[in-house]
Order: structure tokens, then C-alpha cells, then sequence
């Protein structure tokens, strides 16, 4: 092997678990070597056209996958410098201490995990401030402890926005700031001008023309290359298999195809971060004498225990208009371990991106009109208040991703469901206080054209970590059990996934992993 194909580190996938690793293992002066399998996403007029993005999903993967059912369905991946997090909505939110014990709900348990919050907590507060989160402390009473203030002020709620959160103060809740990760700077509500992000309403589901958004490739991919000629790039260029020595024990190459070639690098350590689903994939389609039912997988969960959260988004009608361009500032956790009326978690509530009407007919729902029969789309975008609706789903074997006759296939069973009615019918009763129809409507589009319930947007444990390699396929330190030289940092290594997002727990994971890395890189 020619030494330009040898590497210190070879890193799969640029979203926030690879990225931020580039970024950390690149101020080492080691070499790295960081893949993706797609491009730089295009800079272009369609990146805030919400026709291109939602309706005709112009940045989505064209893939075909399959349900258990066999029915067919694209899913909602985007393989980009800076992988999903090009299109996330960026709200960076630290799991609740709670969420590392076990949880019970009606269908079940929820792990405990094996680290606890308190190890977490100090790479939490480093993700917070590498990603650019903008927060306050102190309002959410569910809100894990912490250190340090974010290092960002929160963003200004707009004022129909502020009009909702002093209305859910009066009603007796706790609405409470969102923390997003955002180039912003802003004076009495308004983006400076050189802030990188203006306060636009195309930001939360779009990619950011302005580079405003902290996703991966502008927060960690960018600036590591710009500073550090040890880290290389290499875009196009699909992992088709990871090889191993006779013994399995050993990762001894990477197989990367770009175009119709397949080259093969070589690093002491790899660390894959594809996404949960894709990790699992590439893990099943490297399978070999050693490894024969997919690499790392003799306990057989390489793929199982998937999870996405049970999301909805919903709009509701405001009964005064709604101008609000940046309508992503405000969640409420009161309900998150549970109600008065229910012993059980019910989840997180947030604002989402603000839909116009292009949306709105986009959503194809005839039942929607028969409220407002005589209003135009427009109109109704200029009322709506939208809402993400987020509730824990379980970690059960039998919701998986696999192979199946060359097919990818996914498997999902529904768990949970009660809790995102029960928080439907929360949200519903508290319209009804603040001056907003009860009547909530889906947006089915903002979770991906033609994606199953639930999405692939919070995609989580399809490769857990644990103590016990008979149940679990990574170690505590997210090294695969059968491997010396595998290490896996996207959000296949979550036990549970509580009910918030998972990024911010992805980036401070990949930061943790980072510092025993780099303990083994050494001098």
C-alpha cells in the first residue's frame, strides 16, 4: 500500500458525528482522511424554494427502500458535505438527565445507558459552543444541570411568537427559549449586517444560501480543512465495504468507489459516522468468512433496536395573523415526563418552520379546507403557528434495517403511540386559551416526500453500546466489541433516544470519543 493511502484515521461520513471528529482529531497534526459519498450541496436559488425542498424533494437521496409490508418508499437522507445536518432544523438540545435511567412507558422500558449524563455533561457544554448555540438557562424546568451559560445569547422571539409564550406564562407553563445552533447576530430583533444568518423564513428544513445555519460542513468540515493541510477531503467517494484481517479482528482497508473505480485506503483507526441506518448497512455489507452475518454483529443486533421518535408536525390557525418570519425560538417540555391526567412521558413540544402556501397545497388534504372553505392557501400560511411534536419510541429488535434479497428494508413497529395523541390533545386544549383554533392539521411534508410515519429524520440505535457484548455492539467508548480499530459516532450507539433531538448528543458523543482517540494516537 502506497503511503498516500495510509492514514492516521480514516473517518466515513461529514455530518455531525464524522465532521465534528475531523475537526477535533484534526488539531492533533495526524493524518486524516475524511469520505463522503456525496458532494458539496449546491449553492443555488432552490435552497430556499420550499416547491424544490418539501414538494418536489430536490435534495433528498433518490434511493428506493422497502417496508415490511414491501411497499416502497424514498428515504429521507441527504448525502452532503455536512449530511443531514444541511437540512436539520438545528435545534440542539441536551437529553434530560432522567433520559439516561431507565424510563417506563405503556408499551415498555427505555434503557438506562451505561454513561451517564455527568460524562456527558462537559462535552455537551463544548458542542453547545462549537455548533453556535443561542439559549438562556434556567426557564425549561426539565432542563438538565450545567456549568456554564451558553456562550450565545437565545434569539429574540418575533412578536406574534412572544405574544404565545407570555400566553403560555399566563396559563401557568414554562415556555422556554429553543436552543438553536445559528450564525446569528442580531440588536433588538434584527440580524445585524454581517451576521451570516438574517433571520430569514426558509432556515429550518432548507439549506442555508448564506451559510447561517451551524451545520456540520460550515461549523467543523470548513474551517478544519482551512486550517489544517493534515486533513483531507475526499467527496464522491462511497464506502462500499470495510475489510479485515483473516482473524477479523483488524480493519485493514476501506473500499471506497468513486465513479467506476474502487480504491482502497488503509488507517490505523476508522471511525464510521453514516447515520444510524446507513453505519448498520455498510456493517451488513462487510461481511466476510470472519464476520459471516455482517461485520461486528456476533451478537445479531447489528441493525435492530432502530429509532426515530414519534414525530408530528402540525399547524394550527392562528385567529390573528402570524407575519412571523423566524418562528423557531420557543419549546415547552411541561409535558415531557408526563401530565396530571397521565403517568407516562409524553414528550417535547416546539415551534417549526414557518409553511406557506406552496406547502400547504403541497400537503394534497382535503379535509384540511373544510374549515376554512372559502380561505386561500396563502391566507391560511399567513395564520398558521406550527408546531413539532416529538414523543419517545422504544428500542425493540424487531424494528430494523437489513438487507433482503440485495433490497435495503425497513422495518418499523409502531410503540407509543398513545403518548403523541395524548400531547396532540394537550397542545389542542392550550390553542384554545391562546387565541388559536383547536383544530390541528399534519404537515406530512416537512418529514420528506413519500416518508414512512415517523420519518428517518431522528434516526438512532441501530448498533448500541454497552457493557455486554452479547447484547450490544459497541463498548463504552463506541468501539465495536470485535474490533481493535472501529469506532462508530452518529446516533447508531443510543441505547434510547429520549424525546428531543438527537444532534446535540451525536456532536458531544463524537467529542468524548475524540479524546480516547486521541489518548491512543498518542505523540
Amino acid at each position: 500500500m502506497s503511503e498516500n493511502r495510509h492514514y492516521d484515521v480514516v473517518i466515513v461520513g461529514s455530518g455531525p458525528g464524522g465532521g465534528t471528529m475531523a475537526w477535533r482529531l484534526a488539531q492533533t497534526g495526524k493524518r486524516i482522511l475524511l469520505l463522503e459519498r456525496g458532494d458539496y450541496l449546491p449553492r443555488e436559488r432552490e435552497n430556499w424554494d420550499s416547491q424544490a425542498v418539501f414538494v418536489d424533494a430536490r435534495y433528498q437521496a433518490p434511493e428506493t427502500w422497502y417496508g415490511a409490508d414491501g411497499s416502497s418508499f424514498h428515504p429521507g437522507l441527504h448525502y452532503f458535505v455536512g449530511g443531514n445536518s444541511k437540512v436539520y432544523g438545528s435545534v440542539l438540545l441536551r437529553l434530560r438527565e432522567k433520559d439516561f435511567g431507565v424510563v417506563r412507558h405503556p408499551d415498555g422500558i427505555s434503557p438506562e445507558w451505561p454513561v451517564k449524563y455527568d460524562v456527558f455533561e462537559p462535552y455537551y457544554q463544548a458542542a453547545e459552543e462549537l455548533y453556535y448555540v443561542h439559549g438562556l438557562r434556567g426557564e425549561d424546568p426539565t432542563e438538565p444541570p450545567s456549568n456554564k451559560p451558553y456562550a450565545y445569547p437565545p434569539i429574540t422571539h418575533e412578536p406574534r411568537i412572544q405574544e404565545l409564550f407570555d400566553g403560555l406564562n399566563r396559563e401557568g407553563h414554562h415556555p422556554f427559549h429553543l436552543p438553536v445552533g445559528v450564525r446569528l447576530e442580531e440588536r433588538d430583533g434584527k440580524p445585524l449586517p454581517h451576521s451570516a444568518c438574517i433571520r430569514c423564513d426558509a432556515f429550518d428544513g432548507y439549506p442555508c444560501i448564506t451559510n447561517g445555519k451551524a451545520d456540520s460542513q460550515v461549523t467543523c468540515v470548513d474551517p478544519a480543512l482551512a486550517a489544517h493541510d493534515n486533513l483531507t477531503l475526499m467527496t464522491n467517494a462511497y464506502v462500499d465495504r470495510l475489510l479485515t484481517d483473516p482473524a477479523g479482528r483488524t480493519i485493514t482497508g476501506v473500499a471506497v468507489k468513486r465513479g467506476d473505480a474502487t480504491e482502497v485506503f488503509t488507517g490505523d483507526i476508522v471511525v464510521v459516522a453514516c447515520g444510524a441506518l446507513s453505519s448498520a448497512l455498510l456493517m451488513l455489507r462487510s461481511a466476510n468468512d470472519a464476520h459471516p452475518h455482517g461485520l461486528a454483529n456476533r451478537s445479531g443486533q447489528v441493525g435492530r433496536n432502530y429509532m426515530r421518535h414519534n414525530n408530528s408536525t402540525v399547524l394550527a390557525i392562528s385567529r390573528t395573523p402570524n407575519p412571523t418570519k423566524f418562528q423557531k425560538t420557543l419549546g415547552l417540555n411541561d409535558f415531557y415526563f408526563g401530565a396530571d391526567d397521565w403517568d407516562f412521558p409524553l414528550g417535547h413540544i416546539q415551534m417549526v418552520g414557518k409553511s406557506d402556501g406552496v406547502q400547504i397545497h403541497g400537503e394534497g388534504l382535503p379535509g384540511f379546507l373544510q374549515w376554512f372553505p372559502e380561505k386561500p392557501f396563502d391566507w391560511i400560511a399567513r395564520h398558521s403557528l406550527d408546531f413539532w411534536l416529538t414523543t419517545e419510541d422504544l428500542p425493540i429488535p424487531q424494528n430494523r434495517i437489513f438487507y433482503d434479497g440485495g433490497k435495503v428494508r425497513l422495518d418499523l413497529h409502531q410503540t407509543n403511540e398513545e403518548a403523541l395523541h395524548r400531547l396532540k390533545a394537550k397542545l389542542r386544549d392550550l390553542c384554545t386559551k391562546l387565541d388559536i383554533h383547536p383544530h390541528l392539521f399534519d404537515r406530512s411534508l416537512y418529514l420528506g416526500k413519500d416518508v414512512p410515519i415517523g420519518g428517518t429524520a431522528h434516526q438512532a440505535g441501530t448498533l448500541r453500546f454497552g457493557t455486554d457484548p452479547a447484547t450490544s455492539v459497541l463498548d463504552l467508548d463506541c468501539k465495536a466489541h470485535e474490533l481493535d480499530n472501529l469506532y462508530v459516532t452518529d446516533a447508531s450507539f443510543f441505547p434510547s433516544i429520549g424525546a428531543v433531538n438527537p444532534t446535540l448528543t451525536i456532536i458531544a458523543n463524537s467529542l468524548r470519543v475524540a479524546d480516547h482517540i486521541i489518548g491512543r494516537l498518542g505523540d
